[in-house]
């Protein structure tokens, strides 16, 4: 049988360079299922079953279970996804050769020392070990990039204030020659990114994050050869700065996910009598209109297990830093989304902490025809964000 652009799985194979074997494998486990099976039951691929199969190939050479993997890839080529899913793999290469060139450091400093004082530095050897076992963070780097991304690109895609967030939170910092900045939960280091052109040469600027891939995401975005900046990586709810350390600390959507008296506590010793702390939040309304589309598409889907808004939002956050800070406004962001296109707004629902990859991922056709006839004629989705601006009294 002849069918013009599919492939049998052992013309599949050879082209892919692997065994049948090893494409029945995948079918079997429900990573790789062929896009054509014959009423006779041959098995045929596509050109797009090649780009599914450059992802799974890749994640499995840097190490990754095949319960990740699933987990990890999307049966899907449109170009929007393929290009974002590039992108996490460049960066999930460069995280693995960062890694190995620690390791490969730490163990010529360790026979370095051996040889030279003929015995073992145990505590070097710790160390070792601790290097060497870092690829069980790489699922999560991986994760928590992907989704940032695919959060950012929504609304750099479809936001009508052209402004941007970045630009706008960047301009409530109200940054002067001499001060000392601190952002906690820093991410990629976007804010700085964005506005580094804007930046007096005399400020000093500490990125914190709890995530050391999410440092080493900073450094790339921002270069680690501008000593304006410098990079620690730490839990902000023990900040490992002396009182009144710094002028200015900023904290864009971090608070929800903190123990808020204990993180305000500290905010409030390091700031500077004077001092401002900068904290971003969402009101109630905020992209509300997402969680009613997959609502509406599965009434069983939960996109966060917890509304954010509720533990720090617009209409709590006063009453959460008013023990421990004075003069607190709020300032909104104003701006909404119109989204006429599926996949960035798919990709932003897949990015989301809930249990929508249970019901949507084997359901991924369906819910992409679903989401395409809701943006056919646009899709307007509300935003309602912006920070709170108070001092150290």
């Amino acid at each position: 049988m002849n069918l013009p652009g599919y492939y049998t799985s052992g013309q599949f194979a050879r082209m892919a360079n692997i065994s049948v074997r090893t494409v029945r494998f995948y079918d079997k486990q429900n990573i790789l299922k062929p896009s054509y099976v014959s009423p006779s039951g041959s098995r045929f691929y596509t050109d797009q079953d090649f780009a599914r199969l450059q992802q799974i190939l890749l994640l499995k050479y840097l190490g990754f279970s095949l319960d990740d993997i699933k987990e990890m890839t999307i049966d899907d080529t449109d170009f929007h996804f393929m290009l974002n899913s590039l992108k996490m793999q460049q960066k999930l290469i460069r995280d693995r050769i960062e890694q190995l060139q620690m390791v490969e450091k730490a163990i010529e400093d360790t026979t370095q020392e051996i040889s030279t004082q003929q015995s073992i530095n145990w505590s070097r050897m710790l160390n070792l070990i601790h290097l060497t076992n870092m690829e069980k963070s790489l699922k999560s780097q991986y994760q928590n990039s992907s989704n940032i991304s695919a959060r950012i690109r929504l609304h750099s895609l479809y936001s009508k204030n052209k402004q941007g967030w970045f630009p706008w939170l960047f301009e409530q910092c109200n940054i002067k020659d001499n001060i000392k900045i601190l952002e906690i939960g820093c991410g990629s280091g976007a804010l700085w990114a964005e506005n580094k052109d804007n930046l007096p040469m005399t400020v000093s600027i500490t990125l914190s994050d709890i995530s050391e891939g999410m440092l080493r995401d900073a450094k790339r975005e921002i270069g680690s050869l501008d000593n304006r900046f410098s990079f620690h990586s730490f839990d902000c709810h023990e900040i490992p700065y002396p009182d009144s350390s710094f002028d200015l600390v900023i904290a864009n959507h971090v608070l929800f996910y903190c123990d808020i008296p204990k993180v305000c506590r500290e905010v409030q010793r390091i700031l500077k009598p004077g001092g401002t702390f900068l904290c971003s939040a969402y009101g109630s309304a905020h992209m509300e209109e997402i969680s009613n589309l997959v609502q509406e598409f599965d009434s069983r889907i939960i996109l966060s297990g917890e509304k954010l808004y509720e533990k720090f939002g617009k209409e709590n956050g006063k009453t959460l830093l008013s023990p421990y800070f004075s003069n607190i406004s709020w300032k909104l962001y104003e701006d909404y989304l119109e989204v006429d296109t599926p996949e960035p707004l798919i990709d932003y629902i897949l990015s989301c902490h809930g249990n929508q990859n249970q019901y949507l991922l084997d359901r991924y056709k369906e819910f992409r025809s679903f989401v395409a006839k809701k943006t056919k004629t646009s899709f307007h989705i509300t935003k309602e964000a912006g920070v709170f601006l108070c001092k150290r009294p």
